[in-house]
């Protein structure tokens, strides 16, 4: 076998070395250089199932393409296939990133012992026992899904070989190592070399692989970013450890929208699907407090119901403090000065404090009008009624402008049982026979007219 060839390239400014450095002598940056293959001896990892024949690329005239979906594998959890586009697609390669314990290893275990198919979980970073540990904790048996301690590429293809499983899911990416490499694991020749690996064998066997990736204290997935390129879908599982719920988002999906979010709520036995999550963001209390204000907002398909809470205090200091949290700290000034500037309220010499309840963020501008009602409700110390929801976005001319699907907007509303909805009159609506009020508005005076 010829010996492979490597060298040593500059990640910043690409620079080509005979040995390892330092620093770049090019662009004078510290510890960018790192260990590259150009030239590795032509061997396959794993043999081709002898049911799957390997396929020669020829070209193909546009109209000639055959563009039927193949079958998608359900995932026996519906928030997860819900932000995939309706399933795993067979072939693809998934990269699910987030904070360390958020419960990233908890979820694809979770739903490896979901799934009727054959399942390969490979573990780098916890041994069997512990793996056993965390499926008795969350109550999952499941005879079709098998378990793999080991960090080297060559030896999880020796496996794969000989268990030809459904699915693969590896855990994590940052752990993997291949012999053609000789950088130890988690580096950047490492990462991409091992992904590499695994691309090759997904789209040559149509078997779809799970990875799970490490981030940075940025929050970015570790390792290059042309990790994200090379996968089909990257998934990002957000929350706080000191909240019970986690938010699983796509950043990137080549078989589906990325508007999709799936929420779960983390419970001793594992993560549990929240179907109905407007019920769950309303908290719940007896006494009218100010500065409530519920918003109708859209996440991909679903309508969500979330509350927002704004607090105006007199400023203690002589720089008064804006803090928004789950919302755009831009926009929120942005609306502060709409009010001031076309309602009259002289806020620029008090503190603002905003936050979206549940622990999620929100980038709807249909959430603006329940903003302004909030602030206005905490301003006046005037509690809002509790049946009274918002859906519309605020114009810097302080006029309230329409937003897209508000029929759904509405209907969500009526089925959690507000009496009136405030949106822009602009809207076109032709919803019959509702028990909900739609009350039209087309500026900032009018809704302080009908909330003060």
């Amino acid at each position: 076998m010829a010996k492979v060839k490597t060298t040593f390239f500059c990640q910043n400014c690409g620079s080509q070395y005979a040995k390892w450095q330092g620093q770049c002598t090019s662009c004078k940056e510290w510890n960018t250089i790192v260990e590259e293959v150009i030239q590795k001896p032509e061997k396959s990892d794993w043999k081709t199932p002898t049911s799957t024949k390997k396929r020669v690329s020829k070209p193909l005239t546009i109209n000639a393409i055959d563009a039927s979906e193949d079958a998608r594998l359900d995932t026996q959890d519906e928030e997860f296939n819900r932000v995939l586009g309706g399933g795993i697609v067979p072939g693809s390669l998934i990269l699910l990133g987030g904070e360390p314990g958020i419960g990233k290893s908890t979820l694809l275990l979770q739903i490896a012992l979901k799934l009727p198919y054959k399942t390969l979980y490979v573990s780098g970073e916890e041994s069997q026992k512990q793996i056993k540990m965390r499926a008795e904790r969350i109550h999952a048996n499941n005879d079709t899904c098998f378990i793999l301690t080991e960090t080297k590429t060559q030896n999880i293809f020796k496996q794969i070989e000989a268990l030809e499983p459904d699915i693969v899911v590896i855990d994590s990416i940052q752990t993997l190592h291949s012999d053609y490499i000789e950088s130890s694991s988690g580096s950047i020749s490492q990462i991409k070399e091992c992904t590499t690996e695994l691309i090759k064998f997904a789209k040559e066997t149509a078997t779809p692989v799970l990875l799970i990736g490490h981030i940075t204290k940025d929050g970015n997935i570790a390792g290059p970013k042309i990790l994200e390129h090379m996968v089909d879908t990257v998934l990002q599982f957000e929350g706080d450890r000191n909240h019970l719920f986690r938010i699983l988002r796509a950043n990137k999906n080549r078989f589906g929208s990325t508007n999709e979010i799936g929420i779960y709520e983390m419970q001793g036995s594992g993560l549990k699907e929240v179907s109905n999550p407007s019920e769950i963001l309303i908290s719940k209390k007896d006494e009218d407090l100010s500065g409530n204000a519920v918003a109708s907002t859209i996440e991909g398909l679903r309508p969500l119901m979330i509350e927002v809470q704004a607090l105006v205090s007199t400023a203690v200091y002589g720089t008064p403090q804006r803090s928004a949290t789950g919302f755009n700290a831009k926009r929120l000034n942005m609306l502060l000065a709409v009010l001031e500037k076309r309602a009259g309220f002289r806020l620029g010499a008090k503190d603002v404090f905003l936050n979206i309840t549940g622990g999620i963020s929100v980038d709807d501008p249909a959430i603006d009008l329940a903003v302004v009602a909030a602030i206005l409700s905490s301003n006046e110390d005037e509690a809002l009624p509790k049946d009274y929801c918002f859906a519309a976005e605020v114009g810097l001319s302080g006029e309230i402008r329409p937003v897209q699907r508000v029929e759904q907007r509405i209907l969500e509303a009526e089925k959690l049982g507000f009496s009136t909805i405030f949106v822009s009159k602009y809207n076109k609506i032709a919803l019959k026979n509702l028990t909900i009020k739609v009350q039209l508005i087309s500026t900032v005076e009018e809704l302080v007219a009908f909330i003060l």
